[in-house]
């Protein structure tokens, strides 16, 4: 048995993952979680996703935007001790954040593949879309966990291909709509 590797994160309705915390992290529209009513229920999937995660994984940027934030942050506390992966081809071993648990760099997919073969349990992989279309792509994502926001942003970085690929289906294990118009919906990928 392997181990799940679950995607989670904010999207737009129109499907773009960039920069839902602000601008500064680089899309125009960005913001835009921020700029929806705050509901705590709406983000209840969060707190669910602390009691199920025994490792994160991210991509070279969003580990470089969360990495200096979350390891301060009292919401994130409890990532802190957490094993953390980055796969990246170019980070180096002295570019990662000193005190925030034990990271390792994986260098390709075939070493994420390697790691999900291990034993442990869950590892989500949070923002990182470049990272989930790569690993989608082979297959190696078991769960979507996605809070849409009702905005259209219109362009930026989406979390699935635009490429011709094969058909993927998924499984709704849960879903629900909030006042603010946030959705809730976690898939299960069909292998």
């Amino acid at each position: 048995m392997s181990r799940e590797l679950v995607w989670t994160g904010f999207m737009s309705l129109d499907g773009v993952v960039d920069s839902p915390g602000g601008v500064e992290e680089g899309h125009r529209g960005g913001g835009w979680v921020l700029s929806t009513e705050f509901l705590p229920e709406a983000f209840a999937l969060k707190g669910e996703e602390l009691e199920e995660t025994t490792a994160l994984m991210f991509g070279r940027r969003s580990y470089e935007a969360f990495a200096p934030v979350w390891i301060g942050s009292e919401d994130h506390t409890a990532y802190k001790d957490l094993p953390k992966y980055v796969v990246s081809t170019g980070l180096e071993e002295h570019s990662l954040v000193d005190g925030w648990g034990p990271t390792e760099i994986l260098r390709s997919v075939e070493d994420v593949a390697a790691l999900k073969q291990g034993d442990g349990g869950a590892i989500f992989v949070h923002g990182s879309a470049e990272l989930a279309r790569a690993l989608a792509e082979a297959d190696l994502i078991d769960r979507y966990n996605l809070l849409v926001f009702p905005v259209l942003l219109g362009a930026g970085k989406g979390l699935f291909s635009t490429a011709d690929t094969d058909r993927q289906h998924l499984h709704l294990r849960e879903s629900e709509a909030y006042p603010n118009g946030v959705l809730k919906v976690v898939y299960d990928v069909v292998h």
